[in-house]
């Protein structure tokens, strides 16, 4: 018993201190320079790519004050609502009201500088019962000290002249 005992011992010794083999990376070493190059290019691009996310201009989101105004008709104001949708990208919707005269907005602007704003939508308005309704693209432009942007398509269906303003 005791030969039994000695035995496997010396077996279990032998076997527990040899060296176990290196184990060998079956990838050749071209691939793994491949794969490091990868992992620092994957690096760069998610720091680029949050650089791009970020805004160019301060944020316009939220809500702003819409105004109004012709020789037609007294001025009135309402709100219009910045909804963040991309870089310097937004989705907006707004009103504004008087008695039976009111003017809807509804699309997207894109802030391209600190004066300009390019609209893409649809504006409708009626004005002493006139309908007109503007479409497609068009710029909103902050002159010299003013505190809004406005609308650069001033002329209306009629022919006169009018301010449709978004007020910081």
């Amino acid at each position: 018993m005791r030969s039994y005992i000695h035995l496997f011992i010396t077996l279990f010794l032998a076997f527990s201190c040899a060296k176990p083999e290196p184990v060998q990376d079956p990838r050749s070493d071209e691939v793994r320079r491949i794969e490091s190059i990868n992992v620092v290019r994957t690096e760069m691009n998610v720091r680029t790519a949050a650089k791009n996310a970020a805004d160019r201009f301060e944020d316009l989101s939220g809500s702003h004050k819409l105004r109004f105004s012709s020789d037609e008709t007294s001025s009135f104001t309402g709100k219009i609502v910045f909804s963040k949708t991309g870089r310097d990208r937004y989705s907006v919707k707004g009103n504004a009201m008087a008695g039976s005269n009111h003017l809807n907005i509804e699309g997207t602007i894109t802030r391209v500088s600190v004066k300009h704003l390019n609209f893409d939508g649809v504006m409708r308005q009626t004005i002493n019962q006139k309908r007109y309704t503007r479409s497609g693209k068009s710029t909103f432009f902050k002159e010299t000290e003013a505190k809004f942007w406005r609308l650069q398509d001033k002329v209306n269906g009629s022919g006169f002249v009018e301010y449709i303003d978004i007020y910081f």
